[in-house]
């Protein structure tokens, strides 16, 4: 599990855009930018229910940046807290909560989907 700040390069890019535009840019809700990445807090060693895709923001239309299987143990960043995002039915549950995490690669996946 490799967990990366994101907030620094947020900002670069938020300040990037605002001086080629002239406006601020604004994330709707589920957009992975409106959302924290506090990776320093984690719970770790938790296991994923079932093979799932890890996303770029929490919608399943969202690129899929890597995998995390069944029984693999990885992370949960921001202490486990679940945050609202796209509509999903996933491991037998519908929900549109999701956790920011991962095995090998960090993203978006579904909470339906995570044991801890």
């Amino acid at each position: 599990m490799k967990f990366k700040s994101l907030g620094t390069a947020l900002t670069t890019a938020a300040l990037i855009g605002t001086a080629l535009t002239g406006a601020v840019a604004t994330a709707g809700t589920a957009s992975a930018a409106s959302l924290p990445h506090d990776c320093s807090k984690a719970i770790v060693n938790v296991k994923a229910k079932e093979t799932v895709n890890v996303r770029t923001s929490p919608k399943t239309t969202a690129t899929a940046v890597g995998i995390w299987g069944k029984g693999r143990k990885g992370g949960i960043c921001n202490d486990g807290k679940a945050y609202k995002g796209g509509s999903y039915k996933a491991c037998g549950k519908s929900s549109n909560l999701w956790y920011y995490g991962g095995d090998k690669k960090d993203g978006w996946v579904p909470k339906t989907c995570i044991n801890w």
